[in-house]
């Protein structure tokens, strides 16, 4: 339960500190004065998202502190130890600064934590109920929600989610394999294409540099030809002008020089062997020029291949010398390629057996809705007729539908129905309740559902708007009652619903030196009296609105 909160340079607040204690506590003053100002401050204490315009002009932060004693509190303290933000005393310190730039930092008992992390932890703490929070209830997904808390449920809602999680995942698992297959079916049918085009050009293993050198030889062999023929008449075949017989004249005059000096004999010899080598080129020459044979029709084979090779090579954006490996890797990717169609017979049978076990799941919780939906039904009929609408009547619809997609929350769909006078037919609450009704059911709604929520701390802020008179005085009831087992703290304007608190605080503003100054203090017995009196008669308090005050207090002491 909430025990302290410390507030400084929040909004037109500049230095608040209070103490809380067990039961219901009020918090009045006048209009405008700021009596939301501490369940604001709380709010942005538990991680509520904070801008700078919630500093205080002319400083640089503001900062919250509230301090809950949490030993009787197990979901708190294994949040804590959970984060090792647990100390030894039973009680736990949030703290919060907002910066006057918009930015914050969080704490939990001294360390800092994140917003979220205060959030987390504040659900365990405290449950804020807004003036606008009826609105809320006329939708179908908080209305299934309150139900839910109200029935406790929580491990049959555990598994219906697991369940669905379960399912999901399947589901996610198959359509992803039966998108594979349709990918790799295309995919396959590319490749069958690219592989049998290829097959069927059988390329080999270093025949594409064979082809190109063949073509090159092939397109210059005319040149290769006449050039042969013409060193071969310039070497040899000419008659005394021939590189051979000019040479071997030479090596017969050296020859017979050497006779002269011996010294010439190397020459000789060399010329000699010089004439020796150019007869064997000459008799090489002869045998090329003899065994070439110009085929055009060999060319415009060549020429063909060597196209069909660069088409090819251009088609798979490839060099022509990578196309043998290419047709290797996309033969063996084809090869490799699988449908995976024993997983996805095997998943449709499992996407099966998980759905029949999550429609089970979530049958029991249908099952355990519809038992705890009487009891509720009841309970705010009759909360309702001490609300002042008598003949009011209260029905919670459960329709399920098995067959619709299935939902983490199950199958049903829920909606709150209520008749407010005798002989109407049960309605949706939209189209019957009138404003005020309307307020009257969900606060009927929380104040039970409060009861069977381990929340330790209620918070309603001026839930009980578009009321008066009795129906005043059995909300004040209603709200004291439940704080007998429940910390509650209420923000009203209304004097029945202010003096059925166990205490009360007052909001006042005063305006010093050009600033702004809220404050809010406890009243003591004779404040409480004045301040009852206030709400019931305006500023001028009478002995007759004092005595009222003073019975209206003691009617629930």
């Amino acid at each position: 339960m909430l025990i302290g909160l410390e507030i400084k340079n929040f909004a037109i607040v500049s230095s608040l500190s209070t103490e809380w204690h067990h039961g219901m506590t009020a918090i009045t003053g006048e209009t405008g004065a700021g009596k939301s100002i501490a369940i604001d401050a709380l709010s942005l204490c538990l991680g509520e998202r904070a801008d700078a315009t919630a500093v205080r002009p002319g400083t640089d932060r503001a900062e919250i502190c509230a301090q809950f004693d949490i030993s009787t509190l197990p979901l708190a303290q294994q949040f804590l130890e959970h984060h090792l933000l647990s100390n030894a005393d039973g009680e736990c310190l949030l703290r919060r600064v907002i910066c006057k730039n918009g930015r914050s930092k969080s704490y939990i008992n001294g360390s800092t934590v994140t917003a979220a992390q205060l959030k987390e932890l504040g659900q365990y703490l405290i449950s804020i109920h807004g003036q606008h929070a009826h609105q809320h209830l006329l939708k179908s997904d908080h209305q299934l929600h309150l139900l839910d808390a109200y029935a406790g449920h929580t491990t049959l809602l555990a598994d219906v989610k697991e369940r669905y999680k379960a399912y999901q995942a399947l589901l996610k698992e198959f359509n992803q394999l039966e998108q594979q297959q349709q990918q790799q079916a295309a995919q396959k049918q590319l490749l069958e294409y690219q592989v049998a085009e290829l097959d069927e050009f059988a390329l080999l293993p270093g025949e594409f540099e064979e082809i190109e050198a063949e073509h090159h030889k092939l397109s210059h062999s005319q040149t290769i030809l006449e050039s042969c023929q013409r060193e071969l008449q310039h070497l040899y075949e000419a008659d005394e002008q021939s590189a051979c017989s000019l040479l071997q004249h030479s090596a017969q005059q050296f020859i017979e020089l050497a006779g002269y000096d011996e010294s010439l004999t190397g020459i000789a010899t060399l010329l000699n062997e010089a004439a020796v080598q150019v007869e064997e080129a000459s008799r090489e020459i002869r045998g090329y020029v003899d065994m070439t044979d110009l085929d055009p029709a060999r060319l415009d084979d060549v020429e063909t291949r060597l196209t069909g090779i660069m088409d090819l090579a251009r088609k798979h954006h490839i060099k022509p010398e990578e196309l043998v490996e290419f047709h290797q890797s996309i033969a063996k990717e084809l090869a490799s390629i699988s449908y995976n169609s024993d997983r996805l017979g095997a998943l449709e049978s499992e996407i099966s057996d998980a759905l029949e076990q999550y429609k089970q799941a979530a049958q029991l919780l249908s099952e355990s809705r519809h038992r705890y939906a009487d009891t509720l039904n009841q309970l705010i009929s009759d909360s309702m007729a001490n609300l002042s609408m008598e003949n009011g009547k209260f029905a919670i619809d459960i329709q399920q539908t098995p067959d619709k997609t299935p939902s983490a929350m199950g199958f049903d769909t829920v909606s709150f129905l209520v008749s407010t006078n005798p002989g109407q037919p049960l309605q949706a609450l939209s189209k019957v309740a009138s404003g005020g009704e309307l307020s009257r059911i969900s606060l009927a709604i929380q104040v039970i559902i409060a009861e069977r929520v381990t929340t330790p701390t209620l918070i309603f802020d001026e839930v009980d708007v578009g009321i008066s008179g009795p129906t005043a005085s059995a909300v004040g009831k209603l709200l004291r009652q439940l704080g007998k087992s429940t910390q509650v703290i209420c923000v009203t304007h209304l004097p029945q619903v202010a003096s059925s608190g166990h205490q009360q605080f007052f909001v006042a503003k005063e305006i010093a030196h050009g600033e702004t100054f809220t404050q809010m203090n406890t009243l003591s017995k004779d404040g409480r009296i004045d301040e009852i009196a206030r709400l019931l008669g305006g500023d001028n308090i009478s002995k007759t609105a004092r005595a009222n005050a003073k019975e209206l207090i003691s009617a629930h002491a």
